[in-house]
Order: C-alpha cells, then sequence, then structure tokens
C-alpha cells in the first residue's frame, strides 16, 4: 500500500473528540492559568516585602506636602527638583569644587525661593500677568536643546519678573524727573579735603583732581563725573547716601566743604606697629608685635602722638583699629614668624629694636573705612528724562518693594513643614545621593 493511501485511511479513522475530551483540556487551561497568577502574585509579594524599603524611604517621602503658600502645595519631589537645579547653577557658577561651600546655605534658599515665587505667580494673576507652560517649552526650544527639565520653574520665574518689570512696573516710573548733573571726590582725611577744595577754587580741574586723589572706583575713569540722576540712584545703586543728599539740598555750581562719610569703604590705611619681643625657635625668629590699623596718615599721626606722650595702647587699639584680627586683643598679633608679617611691615619688624613704635607705613591692600567727600553739582533740570540704566534699577526697586509687601499683606499665608534632616536629606537626593 502507498503511504498517500495510508495517510488518507488513517486521516478518515481519525476521530473528533469527546465533550468529556473538551472539558478536560479546558481545565488543564485553567490550571495553567491559575498557576501563573499564584506565581506573579508570590513574585509580587515578595517583591513588595523586599521593596518596601524604597516604598517608604524614597516613594512617600517624595509625594508628602512640605510647602504651602495660600491654596496651593509643593511636594518633596519639587523641592528636590527645584535644589538640583539651583544646585547646578551654583555648579557652572563657581566649579565643582567651591561650589560645595555655596550648597550649605542653599536648602533654606531654595524654600524661600519657592514661597516667594508662588507669592509672585498669585499676585500677579490679580494683575493680569500670567507665564504659560507653553512660553516656558519656547525658551527651551530656542536655548541649549540639552538644557535639564529641572530647570523649568527658574525658566518660568525669570519670565514672570521680566514681565512683571514690562508690563506693569515700567508705567509706576516717570518717563522724567528732577536730576542733577554731580560730580564728587572721596579723600581720606579732612585736611585734605581742605586742601584740595582750595585748588578747585582757584581753578584746577575737578577731573584731573579727581583722577589723581579720590579713592572712589565708582565714576568712569574714576574722574568723580557721576553724570545726571534723579533721587535714589546714587543712594540706593551706588550706596552715596553723603552724595546725594547734599547735591539735591543745595543749588546748580555749588561747590561742598568736606563732607564725612563714616560708612564708605576705601582700600588704603595706616599702620602703627610696635615689637614687643624677639626670640628663635628651630624654625627661625620670631617676632611678637602689636599693631593698629586707621584710616587716614593724619589719624595715624594723631594717634601716634598720643602713644608717644604715653596713653595705652590696647586701649587705643580697641578703639581705632580697624584690624579686626586683633582689635578685641588690643592690637596683639602674638607671635609672628617672618612669611606671617604683613609686607609693608616686614623692613620694619625685622631690622626694628624691641619697643620701637612704627611711623604710619602705608598699606594699599587695606581695606578701611571713613573719609570726606568733596561735591559739585554741575547743573540742574527739573523734568529730564530719565536714563534707561536708571529706569531699570528703580523699577526692579519698585518690584522689590511690591514683592516684600506680599510677605507683609496678612493675607497671605505660607508655611514650610520642612525639618533640618528633611532639608539635608533632600540636599543629598538632588546632588545624586
Amino acid at each position: 500500500m502507498t503511504k498517500k493511501k495510508r495517510r488518507k485511511q488513517h486521516e478518515q479513522h481519525r476521530r473528533e473528540p469527546t465533550r468529556h475530551q473538551l472539558s478536560h483540556q479546558q481545565q488543564q487551561k485553567r490550571r495553567q492559568r491559575l498557576f501563573l497568577i499564584i506565581g506573579i502574585a508570590v513574585i509580587s509579594v515578595v517583591g513588595g516585602i523586599l521593596g518596601g524599603g524604597w516604598y517608604k524611604n524614597e516613594y512617600l517621602p517624595m509625594r508628602e506636602t512640605v510647602i504651602s503658600v495660600n491654596d496651593t502645595d509643593f511636594t518633596m519631589g519639587y523641592y528636590v527638583d527645584i535644589l538640583r537645579a539651583q544646585g547646578g547653577v551654583y555648579e557652572q557658577i563657581y566649579g565643582p569644587e567651591q561650589s560645595s561651600y555655596y550648597l550649605q546655605g542653599l536648602p533654606d534658599q531654595v524654600e524661600r525661593f519657592i514661597q516667594q515665587t508662588e507669592l509672585m505667580r498669585q499676585a500677579a494673576v490679580g494683575l493680569g500677568i500670567a507665564v504659560s507652560d507653553a512660553e516656558v517649552t519656547e525658551v527651551f526650544k530656542e536655548g541649549d536643546p540639552s538644557l535639564s527639565q529641572d530647570y523649568r520653574e527658574l525658566v518660568r520665574h525669570d519670565l514672570l519678573v521680566q514681565r512683571l518689570l514690562d508690563e506693569h512696573f515700567e508705567y509706576e516710573i516717570p518717563e522724567s524727573s528732577e536730576q542733577r548733573h554731580i560730580m564728587a571726590m572721596f579723600l581720606e582725611s579732612e585736611s585734605q579735603a581742605v586742601s584740595t577744595r582750595a585748588r578747585l577754587v582757584e581753578g584746577e580741574d575737578f577731573a584731573t583732581l579727581a583722577s589723581e586723589l579720590s579713592l572712589e572706583k565708582l565714576s568712569p575713569e574714576g574722574e568723580g563725573d557721576f553724570d545726571w540722576h534723579p533721587v535714589g540712584i546714587l543712594s540706593e545703586r551706588f550706596g552715596l547716601s553723603v552724595v546725594e543728599d547734599y547735591a539735591f539740598s543745595v543749588e546748580a555750581g555749588t561747590l561742598s566743604q568736606p563732607l564725612y562719610d563714616e560708612e564708605r569703604v576705601k582700600e588704603g590705611g595706616y599702620w602703627l606697629a610696635e615689637v614687643l619681643e624677639k626670640d628663635e625657635d628651630a624654625s627661625g625668629e620670631l617676632f611678637h608685635v602689636r599693631v593698629i590699623l586707621l584710616c587716614s596718615e593724619e589719624e595715624a599721626q594723631e594717634i601716634r602722638a598720643r602713644l608717644e606722650e604715653g596713653e595705652d595702647f590696647a586701649t587705643l587699639a580697641e578703639e581705632y583699629s580697624q584690624h579686626e584680627a586683633s582689635r578685641e586683643d588690643g592690637g596683639d598679633l602674638d607671635w609672628l614668624g617672618p612669611d606671617d608679617i604683613e609686607p609693608v611691615l616686614e623692613d620694619f619688624i625685622l631690622n626694628s629694636e624691641v619697643g620701637t613704635l612704627s611711623e604710619p607705613v602705608r598699606d594699599d591692600t587695606a581695606a578701611t573705612t571713613g573719609g570726606y567727600w568733596l561735591v559739585k553739582v554741575v547743573a540742574e533740570e527739573e523734568s529730564r528724562q530719565i536714563s534707561d540704566d536708571d529706569r531699570e534699577f528703580l523699577k526692579a526697586e519698585v518690584l522689590d518693594d511690591w514683592i516684600n509687601s506680599l510677605w507683609d499683606d496678612p493675607n497671605n499665608k505660607f508655611e514650610s513643614y520642612l525639618s533640618s534632616a528633611q532639608k539635608a536629606w533632600a540636599l543629598e537626593k538632588a546632588l545624586g545621593g
């Protein structure tokens, strides 16, 4: 019999499965599915047991509300995202090594940033100003495509600030105002200011003398010409309240008498030094030194004269010295090696006899406070257009006042539930811990 004929007969004899056989097969498939489900369930239970620490220690904390501003809540995850973004900014500015120093205060800064940004956002809505998600996305498209999405909220904040300045506070600053054209120079002592004023009265050029003598570094080329400004610019932007107060109280063409400014910091001071003892050890010579740092040569000569007359060095140092490291110790620097001595004092200390008081020694690197202004009001105008730079500064001042008013508004409710431990944990997570 051929193979083809045998296959045909076999197919004729094959029977269809009975109902009982079908039922048995279905039961087997159901049991297989049941075993599979049970197996998955067992794996899930084991996974849950093993992953319970992750759920408790990672998943839940990230969803916990840590900051609230009125009716808006912020989770730990959001807080960590802002920490990560701001930490990235610090690293770009200061570098990986130095940024760690600045990161220590970051948790408190970000806590306030989130609260303040939300206060601003809510108040801006009342002014008809808002920043959409689409606008933030557009900034990312136009900028560096590799920029992390963690920066979205920082970008949103910057957009909101700029929009507030351009669309709201721009209209709170007038186009023009009363202004003064002011020149000023800062001198170390009253006697120098008196003699310099006499030279100006005799006709010498203000800019030339300022370039030669003035200790201020704010005016272009150090020539003392501060140009035109309205009230509030010199005092708030440059910290020159003494100059501004005078300039807006007199008529154009007036040259001031010397005006004392006790808070102005300048480069330069004068040392008085005395070597109390000399000794040596295995490393070399040692010098026991005390010093007084003073703001002008005139003051240094006055204090030196009092010391020569027998007044107590320590008492005068505590009262007049501007050397913070030694003032509370009466100017006592203790024992110094040659490498520890201020460079400008090195020659005196190494070569003077014990008990000798130095003449005033000029130090161009020392920072001291106090000096005298000479101020000249070149011209005045009752209504002069405000420069773009001054407008931007005045707008920023008004914005700051508005932000402070949001913090002070009793209707605004803001809370932080972050503990010190939570802040430390969040910073670790933000930095990749």
